[in-house]
């Protein structure tokens, strides 16, 4: 059991340190321009690991991926994936100015992919529309 669930509890672990340790702004609510984005980041987020538990339960990842990694287009989403993950980790040392931060954020982010993004983006959301836009 505790094999099969390793990662999920390796994530949980991480959401818990990430939001006790955020202070820099509001973990749920927006102080700043567009404010309705944070609870649709945090919406998104819910909602695609809710996705991620259900595919979880359903599937194997690395059984499926053993049968269809021989496939062009599963190389392909594979690469797209984690040069996404690459900009996150970019927009992340842009926005936090520390290359510390960004090594803790790095782990997270080549294991979790897009629900780590997703996690950094919905708590520093603020920060990150003051930086960028």
């Amino acid at each position: 059991m505790l094999k099969k669930h390793f990662l999920w509890m390796l994530y949980g672990i991480f959401v818990i340190i990430a939001m006790s340790t955020h202070t820099s702004e509001n973990l749920f609510v927006s102080q700043g321009d567009y404010p309705y984005g944070k609870p649709i980041l945090w919406l998104v987020l819910v909602g695609f690991f809710a996705y991620s538990l259900y595919c979880h339960v359903k599937e194997n990842f690395f059984k499926t991926m053993s049968i269809t990694s021989k496939y062009y287009w599963t190389k392909q989403i594979g690469i797209d994936l984690y040069l996404g993950v690459a900009v996150s980790g970019a927009v992340i040392y842009l926005n936090e100015g520390s290359l510390l931060i960004l090594c803790l954020w790095l782990l997270p982010l080549v294991i979790f992919a897009n629900l780590a993004t997703l996690l950094y983006f919905a708590m520093n959301y603020d920060s990150l529309i003051a930086h960028f836009i």
